[in-house]
């Protein structure tokens, strides 16, 4: 038996299929990308205030996350939640070494993020074109060239460029995604210039299952260490699809504080997984994050208070209980 974090676990002999997939190195460890502020906050009804942004952007960087994405230059008329972007990357507190990338699906984003001191961006693009037409009024083909531009643009300004793909797993408007959709999506981005792509499971229906289908098929050909896990939490399977990702050997992995999010343009997704609860699991599995998850209980806990709507984090939840009884 072992202690962590307070709490008394059974050790017993690690799954034949597990001891397979993490014979790597001890404590491996696993970038955690902070999705919060920007894919949390951005399906908020009511406006969050600027300074309480910034305050929990500031909170969650000092709790050692390598990567907070802090906000979205996108356009004010579609999502009004990150019309102060400028103002919030102005107040942020650059002063550690935690990255702050912003989303740019143009020209108009990325020059604006530039102006703002932005130096890592990120672009966005779909698996499927029902979802891209939805969310962007362009097909897949048309953001391509959008994001030719950003890409050729950034790399002659030094300027990083992540990409994402939305729908990895299932289409709001087309139902099953083939791997081979995604895997087109995600080497059109890296071929651009992305150094990352990040995988998105958008509406939150994939399992363990599809998952590894859909990973083994691309890292047939895309090297795991390009890739990123971003997994939504709407019907409770995550963390098991996190656990296939590590298995298939993605280490970066991009969630929620208090699990906040959704997407405005797939009905009934919830959040992302709880960073809390990633960062609990993979403590516990071995692999280092350099996250404070104390702190990071203590951030979930502002936000959320802040909002007054509920922590979506099992882990968090359990550990302020535990807080409270300890009082």
């Amino acid at each position: 038996n072992a202690e962590y974090m307070g709490v008394v676990t059974m050790r017993f002999p690690r799954p034949a299929f597990l001891a397979r997939a993490f014979t790597t190195k001890p404590a491996e460890f696993v970038k955690i990308v902070e999705v919060g502020p920007r894919d949390g906050l951005q399906n908020e009804k009511s406006f969050v205030p600027t300074d309480t942004k910034v305050k929990l952007i500031d909170m969650l960087a000092a709790t050692g996350l390598p990567v907070v994405e802090a906000t979205s230059f996108v356009s004010k008329k579609w999502v009004p939640q990150m019309a102060d972007a400028h103002e919030v990357m102005q107040k942020i507190n650059r002063s550690n070494s935690t990255i702050f990338p912003v989303l740019t699906p143009n020209m108009v984003g990325y020059r604006a993020a530039i102006a703002a001191g932005a130096r890592d961006v990120a672009v966005f693009a779909s698996a499927t074109e029902s979802f891209a037409l939805n969310n962007t009024g362009k097909g897949i083909a048309e953001n391509q060239v959008l994001h030719r531009e950003v890409l050729r643009n950034a790399l002659q300004d030094g300027v990083r460029v992540r990409g994402y793909v939305s729908c990895v797993l299932g289409c709001p408007y087309e139902g099953a995604v083939a791997p081979e959709q995604v895997l087109r999506a995600t080497e059109a981005l890296l071929e651009m210039g992305c150094y990352e792509v990040s995988l998105g499971d958008t509406i939150g229906i994939g399992n363990p299952v599809s998952t590894e289908r859909m990973l083994r098929t691309l890292t047939a050909t895309v090297p795991p260490t390009q890739l990123a896990a971003h997994f939504h939490n709407t019907y409770g399977t995550a963390l098991a699809n996190l656990v296939i990702a590590l298995q298939c050997g993605v280490r970066t992995v991009d969630s929620s504080v208090a699990g906040l999010g959704g997407c405005p343009y797939a009905r009934g997704a919830t959040g992302n997984v709880a960073t809390e609860d990633v960062v609990f699991m993979l403590h516990g599995m071995g692999f280092t994050t350099s996250v404070n998850l104390d702190a990071l209980v203590d951030c979930g806990k502002f936000i959320t208070e802040s909002l007054k709507v509920p922590n979506r984090s099992n882990a968090a939840s359990a550990i302020l209980r535990k807080r409270e009884v300890q009082i």
